[in-house]
């Protein structure tokens, strides 16, 4: 059903279409723990981390998917809202259209640089020929992913978070038993943790387009759309492509992160690989509840009511401390036995190594909400310029913290871990980004429509 996020209580409203979304999250992220968990626990921590490095350079593809969905929910939104339903749809229709189009010359573009990309990361010997396979037969369900990130932002847009969620749920839970059967019962190893996902995000994507096609015929918008409208491509590229970049960075970033990281061997490579899950579950379930405030964003402008949007953006912040200070508290104090659930027995210091990065980077869960969230409002006004500064200066320091601090922290100071310096390197840069993002936010520039 569709939802109109222009009325009622602002709190309530965020609750309920959020709280699908965080599941639809959950449940999706599924994907890529089910592959570590089965790796880890089913095949060896060698799997673990050849499936935890390509883990990195599939972020990139996953850019893609997840910034043009960005941009395409925020237009339609914003035309939801305005009630203006034949640009809608004919927003939703341009929308496949070009995004058939980019999967076919990333599916090429990856296929033939596979080889390459894992050379530039430092992957070692003994995790390359995994990792390399890995990666081969998830960029041949790029088409899969792209399709049901745009249905499910299509929903999304329309206020309806439910019916992807019921989808996912069904086919992330699928996903796990797959993952065993191909595993065990099969013996087909790493490439049997990517054939299991290929397949049930295949039916994830099927469901949700039959879905999302069935919906837009009982839409009526009195004058038929058109299938393909340049115009509001450029504006839906407008919000999409700084959210590409966005995310393509971030997923840079990380894959330089991870060939500092390779340096350090594979204990350190599958320690990572581990925690680096478990907190990205975190990072994307709050950012999860940032993409709500988006769509509430962008339909609320596009009604003209601003000042809904900072009343829901505080309770967006509220929600985001329900969830926040559980799982601090779960990975700072519990973690090790998190961890297990990726590590077999017998693999002590590769738990050390996840508990390492858990004690320094969870506490700071309850700051980076701020962020991601008020991110989301930017998003949903289209103030890309700010929301890409304040997420590039995160990323940048980063990156250039991790391998300032796990070279010359040693040095500095005698018996000090190098691993601990690359973890340091998370809450100072999101200490910068936090500081940009609520900066322009109270500049106040996000008042404007871009419709």
């Amino acid at each position: 059903m569709n939802k109109d996020l222009t009325v009622g209580k602002e709190r309530d409203v965020l609750i309920r279409f959020t709280l699908p979304l965080l599941g639809s999250m959950l449940f999706q992220q599924l994907y890529n723990i089910a592959d570590s968990f089965v790796a880890g626990k089913f095949i060896s921590a060698q799997a673990l981390a050849s499936v935890g490095n390509s883990y990195e350079i599939t972020l990139i593809l996953i850019a893609f998917a997840t910034g043009l969905n960005m941009g395409a929910s925020v237009i339609i939104s914003q035309f939801f809202g305005a009630r203006r339903l034949r640009e809608m749809k004919s927003a939703i229709t341009t929308t496949f259209i070009f995004t058939i189009a980019l999967v076919a010359v990333l599916t090429v573009v990856f296929v033939a640089s596979t080889d390459a990309l894992l050379v530039m990361i430092n992957t070692p010997e003994e995790t390359f020929a995994d990792s390399a396979l890995y990666l081969d037969i998830y960029v041949y369900g790029l088409l899969f992913m792209f399709l049901y990130n745009i249905a499910t932002g299509v929903f999304t847009a329309m206020g309806d978070s439910r019916t992807p969620f019921i989808f996912l749920a069904f086919s992330s839970t699928a996903n796990i038993l797959v993952d065993i059967l191909f595993v065990t019962a099969f013996d087909m190893g790493v490439a049997g943790v990517a054939w299991a996902t290929f397949l049930c995000q295949g039916v994830s994507a099927l469901l949700a387009c039959v879905s999302l096609w069935r919906r837009l015929r009982s839409v009526t918008a009195g004058v038929e759309a058109e299938l393909f409208s340049l115009p509001i491509l450029l504006k839906i590229i407008r919000i999409a492509v700084p959210s590409i970049l966005q995310q393509s960075f971030i997923s840079v970033g990380n894959i330089m992160v991870q060939s500092i990281i390779n340096s350090f061997g594979a204990v350190v490579m599958a320690g990572y690989a581990a925690a680096i899950k478990l907190n990205n579950l975190v990072i994307t379930s709050l950012t999860t509840i940032g993409n709500g405030v988006s769509s509430f964003t962008a339909q609320n402008l596009g009604a003209g009511k601003t000042e809904r949007v900072r009343t829901g953006r505080n309770s967006a912040i509220a929600i985001g401390y329900c969830f926040a200070i559980p799982v601090f508290l779960l990975y700072f104090f519990l973690g090790e036995y998190v961890l297990r659930l990726f590590v077999s027995s017998g693999n002590e210091d590769v738990i050390a190594v996840g508990m390492s990065f858990f004690r320094i980077v969870s506490p700071f869960y309850l700051c980076i909400l701020w962020k991601v969230i008020t991110d989301g409002v930017l998003r949903g006004s289209g103030a890309m310029k700010a929301f890409m500064t304040s997420t590039f200066t995160d990323l940048i320091a980063r990156v250039a913290l991790a391998w300032a601090f796990s070279r010359y922290l040693p040095v500095l100071i005698p018996g000090f871990d190098g691993s601990v310096g690359i973890w340091l390197s998370w809450p100072v840069g999101w200490a910068l980004g936090i500081a940009l993002s609520l900066y322009f936010y109270w500049k106040g520039e996000w008042k404007k429509s871009i419709l």
